[in-house]
């Protein structure tokens, strides 16, 4: 083969690798680098499951091809790749750390119904802190904690990626200014709550947050209003039982736009915080609750959510007065 060619063929073979090396995947088990971090069989919150699946594992991307806005995504749900290659190719960091995050089938009907309960065991399943007399969370095994020590083996893992610039100066906590608090259900749920807590950057929620009879949503909250974003299908039940209106609502989002259907609408959606799809799912509400993370391209919408400037916001609208706000009601108190 000619020497020219062979050159040639080798350099460009050379340059794909080092694309492909420098779009960085990585994992670990929060217990391999974490000797301090513990298992809670009781509310499912352990290094495995009863068949010996691996339950900790933490996936982190970055692709340093893509500039960087100096923002972290940390993602409170199961790993999904293909929210993360879209995230990194709009400059975010990402990662998602084991956290309790299975306790919600072990909460006892009556408690689920208190008003008073869900909000609590979330918060300290974020800070490892008692805030909840239903649950006792370490501070090593709070959201927090494990977030921390995943970044703090990523500065070490992948010096290439820059995650360094998440650390506070002596590295004992995470500069939560610079972090995108982002989940869909659960996650979302207990990003919204955590974020009421803890100041972040933003926080992004698909199909949630949810905790519809709790009050915690209308909650001072230490983040800005302006800084929620939120995205859920019409047929999903948690729309279709004013779980989600009702959460949007009490967290103040009405102030920064109407709901807007991203099916009928273009970027930026009229800078608004709450947005919807009607798009076919076959009159399937399941299918509905976890399409806008998946099963469609909404990387128009996800971009959206993810880099808007929260400081441009929509006119402030009047709250729906269709969305059913005391769902307490619906369980036998009087409205």
């Amino acid at each position: 083969m000619n020497k020219v060619l062979l050159i040639f063929l080798f350099c460009g073979l050379s340059v794909l690798a080092e694309q492909t090396v420098r779009n960085y995947k990585l994992t670990v088990r929060a217990s391999e680098i974490n000797p301090e971090a513990t298992e809670y069989p009781k509310i499912n919150y352990t290094f495995t499951d009863m068949k010996g699946k691996v339950m900790d594992l933490q996936h982190a991307a970055v692709d340093v091809r893509s500039p960087s806005r100096g923002q972290l995504v940390i993602w409170l749900m199961g790993h999904n790749q293909r929210l993360f290659d879209r995230i990194n190719s709009y400059g975010l960091h990402a990662i998602q750390p084991h956290y309790a995050n299975r306790w919600f089938s072990t909460v006892p009907k009556e408690l689920h119904d208190a008003g008073n309960c869900l909000g609590d065991i979330r918060l300290e399943a974020a800070t490892g802190r008692d805030h909840s007399p239903h649950v006792q969370i370490s501070k090593p095994d709070g959201l927090e904690a494990r977030s921390l020590q995943f970044v703090k083996w990523l500065v070490k893992k992948n010096p290439d990626g820059k995650w360094d610039q998440f650390l506070n100066s002596d590295h004992s906590d995470l500069l939560w200014d610079k972090v995108i608090l982002s989940g869909s259900s659960h996650g979302s749920t207990t990003s919204a709550r955590f974020a009421k807590h803890r100041k972040v950057a933003r926080v992004v929620m698909f199909c949630g947050p949810r905790d519809q009879l709790e009050s915690w949503q209308g909650l001072p909250s230490v983040t800005p209003a302006n800084r929620y974003f939120g995205f859920t299908h019409i047929l999903d039940t948690g729309w279709v039982g004013d779980h989600y209106c009702r959460s949007w609502q009490m967290l103040g989002l009405a102030k920064f736009g109407p709901l807007v259907n991203v099916d009928q609408a273009n970027p930026p959606f009229g800078n608004s915080r709450r947005l919807v799809t009607n798009c076919d799912v076959n009159n399937d509400s399941r299918k509905a609750h976890g399409i806008v993370v998946r099963g469609k391209d909404w990387d128009s919408v996800w971009r959206y959510l993810y880099t808007h400037p929260v400081d441009q916001t929509g006119s402030p609208v009047p709250i729906d007065p269709e969305c059913k706000m005391n769902l307490r009601a619906k369980i036998g108190e009087k409205k």
